[in-house]
């Protein structure tokens, strides 16, 4: 990797995004409430990163019923996978980069 920096990619630069995915990584999936608590952001913050990161294909929204109230969870896809790795990836390299 010649220039790590090429490799980053901007749809994770938000702190909520990182967590979000990173989240979703070590996670199957995980709920819209548990995500909030995690990140510590406002619904309408959350929703918004979640609804970039649905349209990047990069997770999977899932909405059911627990009961008579609705639960959503997000799971990430394997396009999502790939594409946070690879992020880490070129950030990993950015460090040593820099030495």
């Amino acid at each position: 990797m010649k220039n790590p920096i090429e490799h980053l990619n901007k749809v994770f630069e938000s702190r909520v995004r990182l967590g979000i995915m990173s989240a979703l990584m070590v996670n199957e999936e995980v709920n819209f409430n548990e995500l909030k608590e995690l990140i510590q952001v406002t619904d309408g913050n959350l929703a918004s990163h979640l609804k970039g990161l649905e349209e990047s294909a990069y997770i999977k929204v899932h909405k059911g019923f627990i009961g008579r109230k609705t639960n959503t969870t997000y799971s990430i896809t394997k396009a999502g996978e790939k594409a946070f790795k690879l992020h880490i990836e070129a950030l990993e390299q950015m460090i040593k980069f820099t030495k």
